[in-house]
């Protein structure tokens, strides 16, 4: 499995659709794979909701409830889901097609009428729809895609999503070159304030796709990321996007692209997933009979960070709240060396609210061997002011040249304070710093037997205000 598509909830259900290859590992034979979930944890595989045929693979894109039954493809009674795909034809043109489903997502079915939006190009793909309203005057539905080569989002508007005319175009923008791919657009409050909105605007940026590949004389210490995913704040009204300054990340680490968020989503909440993935290695991961998975599902919230707003995300649903509480400890301090603590796990979640001393880093170690030689640490710079997660030692790591790494982001204390999350799954490692102001999510191949947790404190003392071990087992 590859990028998210389709994100939709309805009917107490949410629906993932994502890129699939049913026949193998590897990237080929692209169609729609689809999994249903009532709480964003248990997920039900289904059978494959949109297949290629001889003529057109099926690429991203997204899906709706038609509440209304603009396209006539239900009734009012049962308003039908609509999916809105990119076509990969044989000749390498890309278009924007439909298929709908009638029965809860069970079946699907192709438009005839495809494809509904055509630009005669090679790399017009990955369509979000949304439904805009704006008064009796301004409501329809609303595309945003990309010219991926071109760095660009164009847009469009429908009032049936059959006929689609363009609207405006937006960028390109900030300092990658590549390509844009998987682009969403959305309004959140600032701050929760409902009278102040902003939208915002995500493109994955990825200079190192299955089918474009920089010159190895070309790449730029940032291009060694591979992908990523970042976002522009700004307004949209209606028709054009404009952006109030240069883009930022969604998340600092090498794994998180195409994320994408789930349309009608309960209680208005903007609840993203990305492909826990990099095209640098992503076909080389050592997975043995399958190789892909998703991040945790994160809600959204625009908080202002130094005077502006920042996208700040969190994992949201019983993977945040729910597991057995393993180890608790307050008001611990932890001398020069760290401690270890009396918790084995593979899957867990930590909590830890740290108060600097007189450490000079200072972060907690996880999937650690018994003897310390294999290990992922999460440690907090205090000179540099820097967050890193280090997985240089994580485990099987020679299956790709590019895929040890060190990740950092600069993270201010908060009156000396550093709030930390820090999810472990089998083979990843998602790390959420001041109250999900910054993100980092890393995938990491260790021994099973890797199963310890420290507490690190190097160079002095560190305080530990709560310390907190959820295994999610």
């Amino acid at each position: 499995m590859n990028d998210p598509n389709g994100l939709v909830y309805r009917d107490g259900q949410y629906h993932l659709f994502y890129q699939h290859n049913p026949s193998g590992p590897g990237w080929a034979n692209m169609s729609w794979g689809h999994a249903v979930s009532p709480d964003l944890r248990t997920w039900r595989e289904l059978p494959v909701a949109i297949g290629g045929d001889r003529d057109a693979q099926i690429y991203s894109g997204s899906a709706v409830v038609d509440h209304h039954n603009t396209s006539g493809f239900g009734t009012a009674d049962n308003p039908p889901m609509v999916a809105i795909y990119t076509a990969k034809y044989r000749s390498g043109r890309q278009t924007q097609s439909l298929a709908y489903s009638t029965d809860g997502a069970a079946t699907w079915s192709k438009f005839r009428g495809n494809p509904v939006v055509d630009r005669r190009s090679t790399n017009f793909r990955d369509p979000k729809v949304f439904w805009y309203d704006d008064g009796p005057s301004k409501r329809y539905w609303v595309m945003v895609a990309v010219e991926a080569l071109d760095r660009k989002v164009v847009l469009y508007r429908s009032d049936d999503l059959k006929k689609w005319r363009p609207l405006s175009e937006f960028g390109p923008r900030g300092d990658y070159r590549g390509i844009w791919e998987c682009p969403d657009l959305f309004p959140l409050p600032v701050d929760g304030n409902p009278d102040r909105v902003k939208w915002v605007l995500v493109v994955s940026h990825n200079p190192a796709t299955v089918d474009v590949l920089p010159p190895a004389a070309d790449v730029s210490p940032k291009l060694l990321k591979g992908t990523g995913t970042r976002y522009f704040v700004g307004d949209f009204d209606g028709e054009r996007f404009t952006a109030d300054g240069p883009p930022e990340f969604v998340d600092e680490g090498r794994d998180f692209y195409a994320g994408v968020t789930f349309n009608d989503a309960p209680a208005g909440k903007r609840i993203m997933l990305g492909w826990m993935s990099n095209w640098l290695y992503a076909q080389q991961t050592p997975t043995g009979r399958w190789r892909g998975a998703m991040t945790l599902p994160r809600e959204l919230r625009l908080r202002t960070v130094h005077g502006k707003p920042a996208l700040v995300s969190r994992v949201t649903g019983p993977l945040a709240t729910g597991g057995r509480k393993t180890y608790s400890r307050n008001g611990i301090t932890v001398g020069r060396g760290g401690m270890r603590l009396p918790v084995r796990a593979r899957t867990y979640r930590v909590h830890a609210e740290f108060t600097h001393r007189s450490a000079k880093s200072f972060g907690v170690t996880v999937r650690r061997s018994a003897d310390g030689t294999e290990r992922t640490r999460i440690s907090y710079d205090v000179a540099t002011g820097t967050l890193s997660v280090d997985r240089t030692r994580s485990g099987n790591i020679l299956f790709g040249p590019l895929f040890p790494s060190v990740e950092s982001v600069r993270v201010p204390l908060r009156a000396g304070a550093l709030d930390l999350d820090v999810y472990v799954d089998t083979t990843s490692v998602e790390v959420f710093a001041q109250r999900g102001t910054h993100a980092i999510t890393d995938l990491v191949f260790p021994n099973p037997s890797s199963t310890a947790i420290s507490v690190d404190s190097d160079g002095g003392r560190t305080h530990l205000r709560t310390l907190t071990v959820t295994t999610m087992d």
